[in-house]
């Protein structure tokens, strides 16, 4: 049993678009009475998901509660950004029962795990059980790397290169460091989608997991809040591609912030995120856009070709009401030039 005197916390991972926000969202409206604070982490100097979990809070979860680091991965930044965070976050009255931590898509658990060891914090928080979503439709797609027919065709022609890409890595080292998996977006994928993304993550999984399927991020809080893992005592028992660094980096994907002034055409703007995400260049794309004519903001989240956006509310009083689009990808392919003129930007 965990000490009970530790306030538990849950760290959500997942690829980039596998719904943690969404997920997040859900739990905080969902609470069953218990008092939770968050922490986003996000790629890149725009911050969008704090905004969004900021938006859905109630008495037990309220707005100060939400804390959002932006650009720089969570588990690099231990000393300066993640420790002073819990401290301030333990340090509220009344104090959170349960604290969510929702990484940045691209980052690796087990590092940020490995912070939970810290002096400072190690007595007075557990990991409560590390939740990695899959999104089912890109998985069986075979969408966490970008060509993975290319890269099985070169490991083939020559076994003795290994030709694991960085996305796959990422992918691998947040299934092997979960307690649970949730399936996401299982009406996307069909039947068939689900068997296939089920079949991908048994092979990558170094250990039995339960996988539960969900859609829009609606699961029972039960079932992911309370596991008492104690996960930080667990860490040899989740390898990673990086186990014996005592860092990392993401030097491998790099983002750009597009900003312009007012969108004429939603359904233009969509259009040119498809264009642009068909090239297989671009991971992600996500931010606000303003729609001429509107008083509104748009929220536009797009992941590869799938692009999602709807209006979430009006601008505030002392908000610049401007267009502005985080954009990452693999580092190498991003040109800002290119990928402005192609959004309209």
């Amino acid at each position: 049993m965990p000490d009970l005197s530790k306030i538990p916390v849950t760290i959500v991972t997942g690829f980039l678009g596998a719904g943690k926000t969404t997920l997040i969202s859900h739990l905080i409206r969902n609470a069953g009475g218990r008092r939770l604070a968050v922490i986003v982490n996000e790629f890149g100097t725009l911050g969008v998901d704090g905004d969004i979990l900021k938006g859905c809070a109630i008495p037990d979860c309220p707005a100060e509660n939400v804390v959002e680091l932006a650009n720089g991965c969570i588990c690099c930044t231990v000393a300066d950004d993640f420790i002073p965070t819990v401290e301030t976050l333990l340090a509220l009255d009344p104090r959170p029962d349960h604290i969510l931590i929702e990484t940045s898509g691209l980052a690796l658990p087990k590092p940020l795990l490995k912070a939970f060891d810290w002096p400072a914090i190690r007595s007075r928080i557990t990991v409560d059980g590390v939740i990695a979503l899959a999104d089912a439709e890109a998985v069986a797609a075979g969408r966490f790397a970008p060509d993975l027919a290319a890269i099985d065709a070169q490991r083939a022609a020559d076994p003795s290169i290994d030709h694991e890409t960085p996305l796959s890595e990422v992918f691998e080292d947040q299934l092997a460091c979960a307690d649970l998996i949730l399936l996401t977006k299982c009406d996307l994928a069909g039947a068939d989608g689900i068997a296939a993304a089920r079949a991908v993550i048994a092979a990558e999984t170094v250990r039995p997991l339960p996988i539960v399927e969900l859609v829009d991020g609606v699961v029972d809080p039960r079932v992911v809040l309370g596991l008492g893992a104690a996960a930080e005592d667990d860490i040899a028992a989740r390898p990673s591609h990086h186990d014996g660094e005592d860092d990392h980096e993401h030097d491998d994907f790099d983002s750009i912030v597009v900003e312009w002034d007012t969108v004429e055409d939603p359904a233009a703007l969509t259009t040119r995120i498809e264009t642009l995400a068909a090239g297989g260049e671009i991971l992600r794309v996500k931010g606000y856009a303003a729609v001429a004519g509107k008083p509104m903001r748009l929220l536009v989240q797009a992941v590869g070709a799938r692009v999602r956006a709807h209006y979430d509310r009006p601008w505030g009083a002392d908000e610049p009401r401007r267009t502005r689009l985080v954009v990452i990808a693999e580092r190498g392919r991003l040109d800002p030039d290119a990928i402005g003129a192609a959004l309209g930007a």
